[in-house]
């Protein structure tokens, strides 16, 4: 990733290669960090999740409504509901994951080398291939810790069934579907996840090389070295534009997503069901039911990840020669 170490002209296209990271601390040191944004930030997925599978007859029609709810019904544990199943998943899904984005991102700037492309375009391209491939690979860990999660998080709330934990619902899933259960949405999943993945890191990869030519850091050698708090406030708005631009393109498939893997086995809907069930209730501004908690949240979780990773990449590359 970007670091501040090789000199203002070729700040904004620096990367630090896979090979030069130290993988042990890479990952033990990564795995610390997240989980500890994860307990921040868990609270805003549970809000937009119960937002998204609200009934037309739900009380609780905004995300000001629902935090009321919860704060009265159950206290701040209500905002962790399923934590422990997201927090102990996150480990594989992140090792999966970081691991393919490094070799693929890697892989694709080779290949672009060739091409008479523009900086920002390069870096779209390769950062959106990385995305997407990355993504692709953590869904086969992801989905299941998805479908435990989010029956966790929404128990008790509009009808929904009520668990005793995250190997309830595993046990009761596996019942009654079997381990296609546990996949429930992946079609979905990887239709929402990938795609967003691969737009994020596509708008923040371009999205920063432009800033940073604006800025009179491009690729032409000149200008003096930005400090750290400039570099961070950079990638800060990368993270942002990123968060936007992913979140308004996948959320109606995340809606759809989310409403088919928390229904019960008795009363589970086609795809085509939810679609209709939502354009009925709300038209179509119903496929962008929770957005502003979702833009919200794909922005913190995007900004705060990116700095993290950042960070991690640049302080794990100083370890190898």
């Amino acid at each position: 990733m970007e670091t501040a170490r090789s000199g203002a002209g070729s700040f904004a296209q620096t990367e630090v290669n896979w090979d030069k990271l130290d993988k042990t601390k890479f990952y033990v040191v990564g795995a610390g960090i997240f989980s500890a944004l994860t307990v921040g930030l868990y609270p805003i997925s549970v809000v937009k999740t119960r937002l998204q599978v609200a009934t037309k007859d739900s009380v609780e029609k905004n995300a000001y409504a629902v935090i009321r709810g919860l704060l009265k019904t159950e206290g701040i544990p209500g905002f962790y509901r399923g934590f422990a199943t997201v927090i102990t998943g996150a480990i594989p899904v992140r090792i999966v994951l970081l691991s393919a984005l490094e070799t693929t991102k890697v892989a694709a700037f080779k290949m672009l080398e060739p091409f008479d492309i523009s900086d920002p375009s390069k870096a779209a391209i390769a950062n959106g291939i990385a995305g997407l491939t990355s993504s692709l690979c953590a869904q086969f860990v992801f989905v299941p810790v998805d479908v435990i999660s989010q029956r966790l998080m929404v128990q008790g709330y509009s009808g929904h069934a009520s668990y005793n934990g995250g190997l309830d619902v595993a046990r009761k899933v596996l019942k009654q579907d079997g381990i296609r259960g546990l996949y429930r949405g992946f079609g979905l999943s990887v239709m929402t996840y990938s795609p967003s993945s691969a737009v994020w890191w596509a708008s923040y990869g371009s999205s920063q090389r432009v800033i940073w030519n604006l800025l009179g850091h491009g690729s032409d050698g000149n200008g003096s070295v930005p400090s750290q708090g400039t570099v961070v406030l950079v990638q800060g708005a990368g993270g942002i534009f990123a968060g936007a631009a992913s979140s308004f393109i996948t959320t109606p498939l995340d809606t759809i997503k989310t409403r088919l893997q928390v229904m019960k086995h008795e009363n589970r809907p086609s795809t085509r069901q939810v679609i209709k069930a939502l354009i009925a209730e709300d038209g179509w501004k119903g496929f962008y039911r929770g957005i502003g908690p979702r833009f919200f949240s794909t922005s913190a979780w995007g900004t705060s990840m990116i700095l993290a990773y950042e960070y991690l990449t640049d302080m794990c590359s100083r370890f190898v020669d």
